[in-house]
């Protein structure tokens, strides 16, 4: 995207009046494309079987965590498979061949794989469906109001999704080793961090055990 230029008349010679300023570069932040990135490579070795393949509510937890990146507004959704194939309608897909080594190389994979036209990713993980799109919805506002790096927080607390503008999707895949993601890039720079509130929207509960799968699968169910 090309950003516009606003360019003030030029003064006209012996009028008196200020010689034109240089052009001003107005990059309007609101017609940018945001993408989602799903991270969803891991074996779910605790529970069984990949985490992208289990079932909660009727659906996937990679199908749950596409449709909560786009409802909130993430469009195009790049999901980074590893221990098993996903395949979703409209999804692009990114295969990470290093994917037992943690969610550095998950994450690298991914934002490799995004569009050249998209100026920001939302990142977020298959394992945590008790978050919504309202919290992804808040991260693209935050970067539409300047924001180049936007952390979803519960109670004060920052967790995920994390949107991160592309002039730093280098920084942080350099830094993104073992199963850390872009905590190193984040805890490297905290003055670049906007910290945005979630708690109301949801909650960050991870799907590690046996014993959360059940618990969160409670949740999403409701009361009987």
């Amino acid at each position: 995207m090309q950003p516009d230029t606003a360019r003030p008349e030029s003064a006209q010679p012996g009028s008196g009046e200020p010689a034109a300023a240089h052009p001003v570069v107005v990059r309007h932040l609101e017609h940018t494309r945001v993408a989602g990135l799903l991270l969803a490579a891991g074996t779910g070795s605790r529970l069984g079987q990949p985490k992208a393949l289990i079932e909660v509510g009727g659906q996937t937890l990679a199908a749950r965590g596409v449709a909560m990146l786009r409802d909130g507004g993430a469009e195009p959704v790049v999901v980074v498979t590893g221990a098993a194939a996903v395949s979703l309608p409209g999804v692009v897909t990114a295969h990470n061949p290093d994917w037992r080594s943690g969610m550095g190389s998950s994450l690298r994979a991914g934002l490799a794989t995004l569009p050249d036209d998209c100026e920001a990713a939302v990142v977020a993980l298959v394992d945590q469906p008790l978050i919504g799109p309202a919290a992804v919805r808040r991260l693209i506002a935050a970067f539409r109001d300047g924001a180049s790096v936007a952390v979803a927080c519960y109670d004060g607390q920052p967790r995920n999704p994390v949107l991160i503008a592309r002039r730093h999707w280098a920084a942080v895949a350099d830094a993104a080793r073992g199963d850390t993601g872009a905590r190193p890039f984040l805890r490297a720079n905290p003055g670049l961090v906007t910290s945005v509130e979630c708690g109301d929207t949801g909650r960050p509960d991870d799907v590690d055990t046996g014993d959360d799968l059940r618990r969160i699968a409670g949740l999403i169910a409701g009361p009987a």
